[in-house]
Formats: C-alpha cells, structure tokens, sequence
C-alpha cells in the first residue's frame, strides 16, 4: 500500500467492515449481494450476512460483515454493488 493510499482512508487495515446494500425487496437480492461481496473478500464468516425489510415490507437491506483487507478492495465492492440494477444504495 502507498503512503497515498494511507492518506485517504482513516481506517486501519486489515479491519472488520459492515457493507449493506439496499433494494426492493424479492427472493434473490441476498444472493446477489452475497455473489457480488464473494468475488472480492476470500471468506466469509458464518453469521456475516443478515437482513432486514423495511416497515412496509416494499425494502429490504442486506449487511454483510467482512474482513476487509484495503481500500482497493473495499473500492471494488462498492462499485460493483453500486452498478448492479437491482441495488438501490449502498452504505
């Protein structure tokens, strides 16, 4: 990692993260989540990923928990939630 990489982040890797994603709900925005978070973090603990539907039921938000290893990699993950059509936002 560069000094500059250093300089743009406040936090201190390798650290525990919680990334969530949020999008109407339906059977598979978990998978996907989950696909997009597995191509960049190696391994995901038992208990990462949890979910939870808005009041009206229309939302749900899916945290998941990883071990986050750099910016880069945090980066990538954010970017990939973030162009997938089915995910509205990401935290």
């Amino acid at each position: 990692m560069s000094e500059q990489d250093d300089q743009e982040t406040l936090l201190e890797f390798p650290c525990d993260f919680a990334i969530k994603a949020m999008g109407e709900t339906s059977d598979d925005l978990d998978a996907i989540v989950i696909e997009i978070v597995r191509r960049h973090v190696d391994d995901l603990a038992e208990g990462a990923v949890s979910s939870r539907q808005s009041s009206g039921g229309k939302f749900t938000s899916i945290t998941v928990m990883i071990r986050a290893t750099s910016k880069q990699q945090l980066d990538a993950i954010y970017m990939e939630l973030s162009s997938h059509q089915r995910i509205k936002y990401v935290l």
